[in-house]
Parts: C-alpha cells; sequence; structure tokens
C-alpha cells in the first residue's frame, strides 16, 4: 500500500513544502493538496516547489474542479510540472465543493467533469482535442503522461470513475462502504471493457495517532461535516429511502443544518455537531499506531491501493512521523 500526506495551503508556503519534504524522507510516495483558491493559497505554485525539493514524490490536488480553472490552463499547467520535472504529478479532480461555493457557484454535472477529464488528459499528453468546435493542441507536450484520478460517491460518478478515470479517490476510511464503491468502479470499469485492476484506488481520510480517542474524535469531526456535503448532494439526487447509496454513508446528515464554508476542513468547523462519534470512528484512523495498521489491512482487502492523511489537525508532525516509523513499515 502506498502511502500520501494531505495537506491545506495555509502560509506560510514554505512549511507545506518542507512537511512534504518530510513525507518523502518518512517513506510517503504522494504529497496532495486542496485546491480552493478563496479559502487558501494557490496550490499549483507551491506544487512546483514541492517537486522541486523533493526527489520521487509524485504531487497533486485532492481535488480539482472544472468549473475554476480553463482546462486548457489546467492541462497546460500539469504538463509544464512534468516537463520541468518529470512525471511526477497526478490529477485529482471531482465536480467541485468549496472552490465553487464559496464563490456562489454550484458543482458541475457529471456531463461537464467527464468533457473536463477528457480534455485535460489527451492535453497534457500532447494530444489534440475538440474545443468550441477548434482544434486544439499542445505543440511542446513531448511524451506527456498524466493520470486522472475522480473523486466519486453516488453510482452515476462512480461508474464514470470506472469507465473513464485511471484512479478512483474516496475520501472516507469505511472499510464496509469503500468495498461497496470499489466493487461499483470495477464493475463499471469490466462494462466499459477495461481492465479494473488498472484503476488506481485511494481512499483519503483525516488520521490520528494517540491514545486519548475522545480528544482525536474532536480534532477529526470536521472531516463528517466535509463529508456530508456530498452526502447531502446525493440525497438531494437519489432520496435517501431509495437504497441507490447505502443508509451507513446517509443517515448520519439527518440533524445536518447548512454548512459554513469560512470554516472548511479545520478542527474548529462548529457545522458539525450533527456527526456522531459513530461516524468519526468509521470515517477516520485513530488511536494507537496498532489500530491503524489494523483498519488500513481491512481497506487493502478491500481493494485500496493508497491511503492519504488528511493531516488537519493539532497532532500533523506527530501523526506523520507515527506512521513514518511504525505504519508503513508495518504495511509494507
Amino acid at each position: 500500500m502506498d502511502f500520501g500526506l494531505v495537506l491545506q495551503t495555509d502560509p506560510p508556503a514554505w512549511s507545506v513544502v518542507d512537511r512534504m519534504r518530510r513525507a518523502e524522507r518518512l517513506g510517503f510516495s504522494h504529497g496532495w493538496t486542496f485546491d480552493s483558491c478563496v479559502l487558501w493559497q494557490e496550490p499549483f505554485v507551491i506544487h512546483s516547489q514541492i517537486l522541486a525539493a523533493t526527489e520521487r514524490l509524485t504531487v497533486g490536488p485532492m481535488v480539482t474542479n472544472p468549473a475554476t480553472r480553463d482546462w486548457t490552463v489546467t492541462a497546460s499547467t500539469f504538463a509544464t510540472l512534468n516537463d520541468m520535472f518529470g512525471p511526477r504529478t497526478v490529477c485529482g479532480i471531482g465536480r467541485g465543493d468549496s472552490a465553487v461555493r464559496v464563490t456562489g457557484g454550484r458543482p458541475t454535472t457529471l456531463a461537464t467533469l467527464e468533457k473536463a477529464m477528457h480534455v485535460i488528459k489527451d492535453l497534457a499528453e500532447g494530444r489534440e482535442v475538440q474545443l468550441h468546435g477548434t482544434p486544439v493542441r499542445l505543440p511542446w507536450v513531448r511524451d506527456g503522461r498524466l493520470p486522472i484520478w475522480m473523486g466519486a460517491y453516488g453510482p452515476k460518478a462512480l461508474e464514470l470513475a470506472g469507465r473513464q478515470a485511471d484512479g478512483f479517490i474516496l475520501q472516507l476510511a469505511d472499510p464496509y462502504l469503500t468495498r461497496w464503491m470499489v466493487d461499483h468502479v470495477r464493475q463499471a470499469a469490466r462494462d466499459a471493457g477495461r481492465d479494473p485492476a488498472s484503476i488506481s484506488v485511494c481512499v483519503a481520510a483525516p488520521a490520528y495517532v494517540g491514545d486519548d480517542l475522545d480528544h482525536a474524535r474532536e480534532q477529526c469531526r470536521w472531516f463528517g461535516g466535509m463529508v456530508g456535503n456530498h452526502v447531502a448532494d446525493l440525497v438531494a439526487r437519489y432520496g435517501d429511502t431509495t437504497g441507490a447509496v447505502p443508509a451507513a454513508l446517509t443517515d448520519y446528515i439527518k440533524g445536518r443544518d447548512g454548512y459554513d464554508y469560512s470554516h472548511h476542513g479545520r478542527a474548529d468547523n462548529p457545522s458539525t455537531e450533527f456527526v456522531p462519534d459513530e461516524i468519526v470512528d468509521r470515517f477516520c484512523l485513530l488511536g494507537p499506531a496498532q489500530a491503524h495498521v489494523n483498519k488500513l489491512r481491512e481497506l487493502r482487502d478491500a481493494g485500496v491501493d493508497q491511503f492519504a492523511i488528511y493531516a488537519m489537525h493539532d497532532a500533523v508532525d506527530s501523526t506523520v512521523d507515527a506512521y513514518g516509523e511504525s505504519v508503513i513499515p508495518a504495511m509494507s
């Protein structure tokens, strides 16, 4: 199993670079950042510095979206980074959440996301695309390679990930839900004539190593609120009694009453009172290092190739150190 570190691009940006450099030394293979240009600093500027400061780390956003950046700009950015540092980027992408909602926008449709993934990948890899009836190609790209990993929860999104994406990002670490969603992605890949094993599976969730579970839960409860935004979209689309989405995912948001994006991804987020301890325990990895290893083995058995730590709490460095010293060696 590979391991990634997910950071918000809070200033000073050099602290993000330093932590990514340290993560590589500890055995992490991927460095991810949020991409929400109003709430945090511009990630791709920082990505260039992370790539320059590391030797092997693969870097990307978790996740960008088709709305806030022109698709040609996104493709050119990735292609430029790869040209400068070698093929060490991955494009995590989804319909959009905080990046679009904080400016009054809405997530894109899956149809738009499907077109965007096609355009970004083809352009970044040197192929010609049709945009608004005009043929477009990046003429300077040579031997381009850009994996597209798509974030998804609902049935139609999972089907799109299996049909088109190079990887699937799931933002929760519940083994039951992970298996259910991975099975849906793999079946969609089979139906599309693809090899299901060719799709990388990345689970991203907070990890907090320590013995004080009550404190760890309070530091990671924000994650249930963040996931709840996507779950609320699913309930609005499919309802909560159709069986299209497992009740194990949707039931907990019944007490949800709005969401304040000014605290998005923060341990002090006040919009998470509806998230019960049971959801925090299911969606996150908490407790001593061995408890993390035990749950990661369950996730690996469910088909997970990479676990990416959301490190947004008061024990970032000690948790990353514990993974490097105890967890990653146990999972290798």
